[in-house]
Formats: structure tokens, C-alpha cells, sequence
């Protein structure tokens, strides 16, 4: 049976790329249907809200597999090859300070339904929490 011990990078890895694939298939289905009943406009910020979440996601995916390579290598001996952790950090707060331009770009310009931008944001957490619900599934079945 899996547990938290035996929870792994990997495991972290999976969980984290089935969360951003689950946000893709609500974005595919949302924007037609959004555009259909509200217009391009709302379809547009749900995309936004989406492309901000899932983006989260992957930086979060890049730093945290940074940050385990560098706390896996602490206790081996010998040179171990860690990429420098700047990059990593750098692409992390740009990529902030380009969610908050697209977040007010989109809400000045776009005359859409400021719900569909936040259940796109929401989508990050969303696809997060349904993992994490499949991941005690598979540890308490």
C-alpha cells in the first residue's frame, strides 16, 4: 500500500502534470461553452484566469524539482552537478510580475465576466485538490 513515506519526486511530479493536464481539459470545454452563453469576452478572461493558474503550477513544478535536487545532493559525497537555483528564481518572479500585467490588461480591456477570470484562476486549485483526493484514495484503498 502507498503512503506518505513512499511518496517520492516523481510521484510529486505526476501529481502536479495530471493536475495541469485536468485544467486543460476544463479550459477546453469551458471557453466554447462560455462563449456560447456570455460572449468571447468572458471565454477570453476564462482563458486568462487559466493560462495565469496553470502557469503557477508549472513554476511551482520547476522551483520545488530545483529546490529537491539541491536537498537530495546535501549528503552524497563527491562533485554532484546542481544547476544554479537564479534561473529557476528569476523565471519564478517574472512570471509573477507577467500575471499581474495580464490580469490588469485583461480587466481593462476585456468587457467580460469577472467570474469566468476567477474560476479560471480557481482552476489551479481546483485540479490540485482532485489530486490530492485521488492521492489518499490510493493510499487508504
Amino acid at each position: 500500500m502507498k503512503s506518505f513515506d513512499t511518496y517520492t519526486d516523481d510521484d510529486f511530479k505526476r501529481t502536479i502534470w495530471s493536475a495541469l493536464r485536468l485544467i486543460t481539459i476544463a479550459v477546453v470545454i469551458g471557453i466554447p461553452l462560455l462563449w456560447w452563453k456570455l460572449g468571447w469576452q468572458s471565454a477570453a478572461l476564462l482563458a486568462v484566469g487559466a493560462l495565469i493558474s496553470g502557469s503557477g503550477l508549472y513554476e511551482w513544478l520547476r522551483l520545488m524539482t530545483a529546490l529537491m535536487v539541491r536537498m537530495d545532493s546535501g549528503g552524497t559525497d563527491g562533485p554532484v552537478s546542481v544547476r544554479p537555483l537564479a534561473p529557476v528564481l528569476i523565471g519564478f518572479f517574472l512570471r509573477l510580475t507577467v500575471a499581474v500585467a495580464l490580469l490588469y490588461v485583461s480587466l481593462k480591456f476585456l468587457d467580460g465576466s469577472v467570474y469566468a477570470l476567477i474560476a479560471g484562476l480557481a482552476l489551479g486549485v481546483v485540479a490540485l485538490s482532485i489530486e490530492g483526493l485521488r492521492l489518499i484514495k490510493s493510499w487508504t484503498a
